[in-house]
C-alpha cells in the first residue's frame, strides 16, 4: 500500500514586481509503507511548496494527497497526526525548556510516548535547564528529532533536517531514520542539498526543477541507467557526443554522462565509473541549463 500519494499537485503563485511568479506544475507520486524517498532540486524548484502542501500549511489550487489513505479533508486531526516534521529551523519556543516541551507533546498528541522522549534526550546529551534560545543548531535538530521520534507517526517530513550535525551525529541520524522504517509501516520524504545522506539510505529519487518533475524512480534502478564517462577531445565524434548528457570540456579533454541505453558506443578510449545520485543531478542540471 502506498504510505503517502500524491496526485497532480499545482500551485501558481501571483507575480510579484513584474516578475513570472512560480508555478508548481502536476506533481505526483506515491511512497510506499516501509520506504524513503529523496526529493531533490535547487532552491526554489519547487520542494518547500510541496512539502508545504502536504503538511496543508498551504493552499493547492488543485491535486489530492493522501496519507495511509487518509485526505485532510476527510480525517483533519488523524492526517495531521500522522506526520512527523523536523526542518531546517527549530519551530520550538525560544523560552521554552525541555520540561515545557515534554509537557506540550503530551498534551497535544495522544500517542506521545515520554519515556522514548527522555531516553533519546538523555542519549543526546540535551541540557534540561537551558532555555531552547541557547541551544547550538545542532541540539535543536536532535530535540526535533527527539520529539517526532516519541511518538507514533507514519511519515516523516524532512526538510534540510542533517544540516548543522557533525558527521557522528548525522550516521547516528541516518540509521535511525532506517530504523523508524524497518518495520514495513512507516516511510520518509526527504528533502535535502546533502546527496551523501541520500545515496546511503534512499530507496527512491524524485528530481523537481522550475516546478516540474524531471524524473521519479527507484535510486537503484536510477543508478544503472548512467555512466560518468571521461576521455580526451579526440573521443568526441558527433554521434558520440549528441548522446552525451551535461557534456563539459576542459583542457584535458571531457566529462559526460552517458545513458547506457543509446545504441552509440564509447569510444575505446573513454574511461567510465558508476555515478552518484548527486553526479547524475548535477549533469542533468548542466544539460538543463544548456538547453534554456
Amino acid at each position: 500500500m502506498d504510505l503517502l500519494s500524491v496526485e497532480k499537485l499545482s500551485k501558481q503563485y501571483r507575480k510579484k514586481n513584474k516578475q513570472n511568479g512560480f508555478a508548481l506544475r502536476d506533481i505526483s507520486f506515491q511512497i510506499p509503507a516501509g520506504y524513503i524517498c529523496g526529493y531533490v532540486g535547487r532552491n526554489g524548484a519547487g520542494k518547500t511548496t510541496t512539502l508545504n502542501a502536504i503538511m496543508h500549511l498551504i493552499r493547492m489550487d488543485s491535486g489530492k494527497i493522501r496519507i495511509n489513505g487518509v485526505s485532510f479533508e476527510e480525517d483533519p486531526v488523524r492526517y495531521r497526526q500522522q506526520i512527523g516534521y523536523v526542518g531546517d529551523s527549530s519551530y520550538f519556543p525560544k523560552n521554552f525548556t525541555l520540561k515545557d516541551i515534554r509537557e506540550i507533546l503530551a498534551d497535544f498528541y495522544p500517542s506521545f510516548e515520554p519515556d522514548q522522549f527522555d531516553s533519546l534526550v538523555s542519549r543526546w546529551e540535551l541540557p534540561g535547564s537551558q532555555k531552547i534560545k541557547n541551544y547550538s543548531r545542532g541540539m535543536k535538530v536532535k530535540l526535533m528529532f527527539a520529539s517526532v521520534l516519541s511518538r507514533s507517526t507514519r511519515i516523516l517530513i524532512l526538510d534540510e533536517a542533517t544540516n548543522g550535525l557533525d558527521p557522528m551525529m548525522r550516521n547516528e541520524l541516518l540509521s535511525m531514520l532506517q530504523e523508524y522504517v524497518e518495520d514495513g509501516s512507516r516511510s520518509i520524504l526527504f528533502s535535502t542539498h546533502n546527496m551523501e545522506d541520500l545515496q546511503g539510505i534512499a530507496d527512491y529519487i524524485f528530481f523537481i526543477e522550475e516546478g516540474r518533475k524531471v524524473f521519479f524512480e527507484p535510486k537503484d534502478e536510477l543508478l544503472e541507467e548512467y555512466l560518468l564517462i571521461k576521455g580526451g577531445s579526440d573521443d568526441l565524434t558527433p554521434d558520440f557526443s549528441g548522446q552525451l548528457i551535461g557534456l563539459q570540456k576542459n583542457e584535458f579533454g571531457f566529462s559526460a554522462l552517458y545513458p547506457v541505453s543509446e545504441t552509440v558506443i564509447p569510444p575505446a578510449g573513454v574511461l567510465s565509473e558508476k555515478p552518484t545520485v548527486d553526479e547524475i543531478i548535477m549533469y542533468m542540471l548542466r544539460q538543463m541549463r544548456k538547453t534554456v
